[in-house]
């Protein structure tokens, strides 16, 4: 992770090198995203990359200046069971299913002496529900054996838990504890790579690049505004991008449609939850 910035003069001041750097962004060119980001990640300094990546953070703080979980939870082990309910499903079915289960299920102990059957019979639209079942009633049981039935609020404690990786644990830690994380989804890691911020696949490497062109106390909104977007316009297969407030920043701008009123037409306001 690259040493500290200067924060002031990287939120103050436009150097000429980023307005160049900027320029280019803005004209769609022949090489592909990849080479793109690569070119442009090494004709700039660190310092213009992070003074981009957070004027690029300012405007999505301004879009989406609530944005949030789009979990429903009200204590940290619904938000554990909910984020490893939400794996290849939408947030929005997690919380058509997460009453009945709440209501059902209240404390780890809960869990760990659950009916698979009945568990499986709940939660059985949120697809993968065996194996889901299976992550809650091992949590449950986990976390009555080795911390005392609560849900542990340090990352390498979580990440030993059935059903939890770095991306649920950053989930968990930043919305429920107030410990900054960034949480590496398939939106974030799409934006990531087509802003330049990152070329890495791998997610660890992802959070390791991301999280080192923001002040640790952004990283979890950061994390809500960039799922926000990628939810509501920067989309996997047609991102909005005559619709984007970004496209003057962005290395992948022209990958979806740049007329305003076809992209318009792709943007989804939501809610998603």
């Amino acid at each position: 992770m690259a040493s500290a910035t200067d924060e002031s003069a990287l939120v103050e001041s436009e150097s000429a090198e980023s307005g160049s750097a900027e320029s280019d962004l803005a004209k769609p060119a022949g090489a592909t995203r990849t080479e793109k980001i690569r070119r442009i990640k090494a004709d700039v300094s660190h310092t213009a990359l992070v003074r981009r990546a957070r004027r690029m953070n300012r405007i999505l703080a301004e879009l989406y200046p609530d944005a949030h979980s789009e979990l429903d939870f009200t204590s940290p082990l619904e938000l554990l069971v909910a984020t490893i309910l939400s794996a290849q499903c939408t947030d929005k079915r997690v919380n058509q299913v997460t009453p009945i289960l709440f209501s059902r299920y209240h404390t780890a102990a809960d869990y760990a002496s659950a009916s698979r059957e009945d568990v499986e019979k709940i939660i059985v639209s949120t697809g993968f529900f065996r194996a889901k079942t299976a992550s809650l009633i091992g949590l449950g049981q986990a976390l009555c054996e080795r911390f005392g039935g609560e849900v542990p609020n340090r990352l390498r404690d979580l990440i030993t838990l059935p059903g939890v990786g770095r991306k649920t644990a950053n989930v968990v830690l930043g919305n429920a504890f107030g410990v900054p994380g960034i949480t590496v989804d398939t939106h974030l890691s799409r934006l990531a790579r087509r802003f330049g911020w990152t070329t890495a696949d791998d997610p660890d490497k992802i959070e390791q690049e991301v999280g080192a062109l923001f002040p640790r106390s952004e990283w979890t909104i950061l994390s809500h505004r960039m799922i926000w977007h990628g939810r509501r316009v920067c989309h996997a297969r047609r991102p909005a991008c005559g619709a984007c407030d970004l496209a003057g920043l962005c290395p992948a701008y022209g990958e979806g449609p740049i007329d305003p009123v076809i992209a318009a037409r792709l943007v989804k306001p939501g809610p998603f939850s």
